[in-house]
């Protein structure tokens, strides 16, 4: 039985009683029920979501100016949408349909032969050349060149 704070009178015990005999369950624990207390005030609600546009933003805008580059381009936009959903509904249904059509991709590339195979390699290997080419341009450096001198020595 809780100790009776003698301001409040008998109130405590009776909050406590009532909490107790409540059907409504306890709240979460660890991350989730953080989010939940800060979600409970108008203000941190606000602030939270503001927060996290600006995080899931920022990750996904640096996903996609990735994604032409070798590297784990798609995995950041993923990753940004699933911290943007964490408070907004589209960002969900963006990640479900991405999801959806990775598999689907995923499932009509297992089934191709093995010359459907090597093309769509040699593609993404040509695409993924061109961009770091022209990338490389961008900064001043001519892989051209640099090949060129290479052979001729």
């Amino acid at each position: 039985m809780p100790i009776q704070n003698s301001e409040t009178g008998d109130a405590d015990v009776m909050k406590d009683d009532a909490a107790a005999r409540s059907a409504m369950p306890a709240r979460r624990g660890g991350l989730k029920g953080w989010l939940d207390g800060v979600r409970s005030t108008r203000a941190g609600a606000l602030t939270l979501k503001i927060v996290i546009g600006v995080i899931g933003a920022v990750m996904v805008a640096g996903g996609l100016i990735m994604v032409p580059f070798p590297g784990p381009g798609w995995l950041v936009v993923f990753a940004g949408l699933a911290v943007l959903a964490t408070e907004f509904h589209w960002a969900h249904k963006v990640l479900e349909f991405g999801k959806q059509t990775l598999h689907a991709w995923t499932q009509w590339y297992k089934r191709q032969g093995w010359t459907v195979r090597i093309l769509v390699l040699l593609v993404t290997v040509a695409a993924a050349a061109v961009i770091v080419y022209f990338g490389m341009r961008t900064l001043g450096v001519d892989l051209l060149e640099i090949a060129q001198r290479f052979v001729q020595r």
